[in-house]
């Protein structure tokens, strides 16, 4: 379950909810179901509300469709970027900083991606979004690449390898268990780097996974 940040109590009164509420069925229905079945009053429903719970907290369906997009750019994006950003002795722990993202999906829900994806296909507006996040990703990862010494090329394309093979690997929908992905660690280490990745890096990152 999609969970958003704690929330102050409801305020008194008949209002039964809290606005927390209201955003994470907005994201569970906006990713079970699509954008278009993200509406107050189906929403209300759900919840055992009336419609003026809902205009407590927020002005309009688009100030909850803005907040979802938040949320996803808060999560998402930020966690991506914070990791390539997060310092690392060598290029092979900052790729491992990034793979945090895909082996958790506490970090980054992939299904909310693909969500706010597809939602892209139907608004302008938010397929102005996916590529800025696409690019504010791919700028984080390809600097962690130039502070290793990669020059501007050679950080460009392997930042796009990682990312983009990433995103395709949602995208396809595969259904390869965490263990037996990281099995090949190694092998993906060397491809996204042109490095050999020594016992002690794969020994990190699988604790990494055991403490998830």
């Amino acid at each position: 379950m999609i969970m958003t940040a704690p929330q102050a109590e409801p305020v008194p009164g008949n209002i039964k909810v809290t606005r927390s509420d209201w955003i994470d069925l907005a994201l569970e229905t906006l990713v079970s179901d699509g954008i278009e079945s993200v509406r107050v009053l189906t929403l209300g429903q759900k919840l055992g509300v009336s419609r003026s719970s809902f205009y407590w907290y927020f002005e309009s369906r688009q100030d909850l469709l803005d907040q979802l997009l938040k949320h996803w750019h808060d999560t998402n994006t930020t966690a991506i970027v914070e990791r390539a950003r997060r310092p690392a002795e060598t290029i092979i722990m900052g790729v491992m900083n990034v793979f945090e993202c895909w082996a958790d999906e506490r970090l980054f829900d992939p299904r909310l991606d693909f969500a706010v994806r597809e939602w892209a296909r139907r608004s302008a507006d938010v397929r102005q979004m996916i590529d800025q996040a696409d690019d504010e990703r791919l700028s984080a990862i390809r600097d962690m690449y130039r502070r290793h010494g990669y020059d501007d090329e050679d950080a460009f394309i392997r930042a796009r390898v990682l990312y983009y093979m990433q995103i395709g690997y949602y995208v396809l929908d595969l259904k390869e268990p965490v263990e037996a992905r990281v099995s090949h660690l190694a092998a993906y280490l060397r491809s996204f780097t042109g490095q050999e990745p020594t016992e002690a890096d794969v020994a990190h990152f699988m604790r990494f996974i055991a403490a998830r």
